[in-house]
């Protein structure tokens, strides 16, 4: 009966949120062979000590909407999620301490967003609304081995949170006819890991790097689970209480090129595989002694992305990028709180140089998806699986603006 489930976005794969920097976002989220500000802090910390300024600070703010339409053909039932604008955040400061050393800080948000489904819809026994907020805290250290090659390293302070809310059946109610539900919210959940980077200059014209970000597993404890409008005979058993469950937040890995065609035009690609094969289940252990078993077996996931650079003139630079993105869902375990099928995300871009120190930076991501008839094979109640199946078509874009400030 209580098959719950804390995840959430249909931005990206899983419920991760690809919207670290302006200008690799620009360039279909590609940066891990490039060193062209403070945002190597997230894509390659080895980038660090390839920038030329001795300080260089970049922060920005992007705009995102995105919705997912579930239908079942058979039953002539159509849902639509209505998601809140989502405002992912993030934030770099770099610093030379000498010519081989240099430091930075950032601050980024790459899990996160809000799905709400209508109240007691066709799903609501699996989700009807959930929210996830991970906030990483990196400082960073980078040192120049040698001319050719130089690495990084930061480890990451995560804050995390997160609320989700589902109908405890498909037909609980109380003696009003008021559907049964339960809320779990945990804010202020805590976990490490670390980000490690290498760039190595093949040639002049040619750089290739290397990006390892940790997995990061969040550990709720003793946090709040609400139980509403349940039934006067079963007010025991679903009182209000505390619950544990982990959620990682997995590894990844990243290798790209970039090659300087010409002094305007840089091409870059990247490879990404992120290990999502850590989120096999999702265990939540109620202190009334419930526990909750849910399936997920995600399976690692890839991310191809191609990414163009053009200096048109001393104020601007143009980006235009592409990027496919695998689904790490399996068939039949499709659930709503992650609608996520495989995608398409075209990107574009430009910087505006404002003065010598101050750049001003703009992306625009519009992200496509397949359709997906798919299902959610493993929800119990009363002894029986019930599947929740259905086509789902989602969509997503953004908007974002930066500022890179550097002397």
């Amino acid at each position: 009966m209580l098959g719950l489930a804390v995840a959430g976005s249909a931005h990206a794969g899983g419920y991760r949120v690809a919207l670290q920097g302006q200008k690799a976002l620009a360039m279909g989220h590609t940066g891990v062979a490039m060193s062209e500000s403070s945002e190597v802090v997230f894509f390659n910390p080895g980038a660090m000590t390839q920038l030329e300024s001795d300080k260089d600070f970049t922060g920005g703010l992007t705009l995102l909407t995105g919705e997912t339409l579930y239908q079942n053909k058979p039953t002539l039932v159509e849902e639509e999620t209505d998601n809140p604008l989502g405002t992912p955040i993030n934030g770099y400061y770099t610093q030379k301490m000498s010519d081989q050393m240099s430091w930075g800080l950032g601050i980024y948000t790459p899990y996160g967003n809000k799905v709400e489904w209508p109240t007691d819809w066709a799903g609501s026994h699996l989700v009807n609304f959930i929210e996830l907020q991970a906030i990483y805290i990196q400082p960073t250290i980078g040192y120049q081995v040698n001319d050719s090659t130089s690495i990084g390293f930061g480890p990451a302070l995560v804050l995390g949170s997160v609320e989700f809310n589902r109908n405890l059946s498909t037909s609980l109610t109380d003696a009003i006819g008021n559907r049964s539900n339960v809320t779990i919210k945990a804010d202020n959940v805590t976990g490490w890991g670390f980000n490690l980077g290498v760039l190595h200059q093949l040639s002049d014209k040619t750089s290739l790097g290397f990006s390892y970000r940790s997995e990061v597993t969040i550990e709720a404890r003793d946090e709040d689970a609400d139980f509403a409008d349940v039934p006067t005979a079963l007010q025991s058993t679903f009182a209000d209480g505390k619950f544990d469950a982990d959620l990682p937040l997995p590894a990844e890995l990243t290798i790209g090129i970039a090659y300087k065609y010409s002094d305007e035009m840089t091409l870059a690609f990247d490879f990404n595989r992120t290990y999502w094969d850590v989120y096999d289940e999702l265990v939540i252990k109620f202190d009334n002694g419930i526990t909750s078993v849910n399936p997920r077996n995600y399976q690692d996931a890839n991310i191809f992305r191609f990414g163009l650079q053009y200096r048109y003139n001393d104020k601007w630079t143009l980006r235009g990028g592409i990027y496919f993105d695998e689904s790490p869902v399996p068939n039949g375990y499709f659930a709503p709180e992650t609608p996520r099928n495989d995608s398409i995300g075209y990107t574009a871009g430009a910087t505006y140089r404002y003065s010598k120190n101050l750049e001003m930076d703009f992306s625009l991501l519009i992200l496509t998806f397949d359709d997906e008839d798919n299902s959610y094979d493993f929800y119990e109640e009363g002894g029986f699986t019930i599947p929740f199946g259905g086509t789902y078509d989602s969509a997503a874009n953004s908007i974002g603006f930066g500022l890179t400030y550097r002397y």
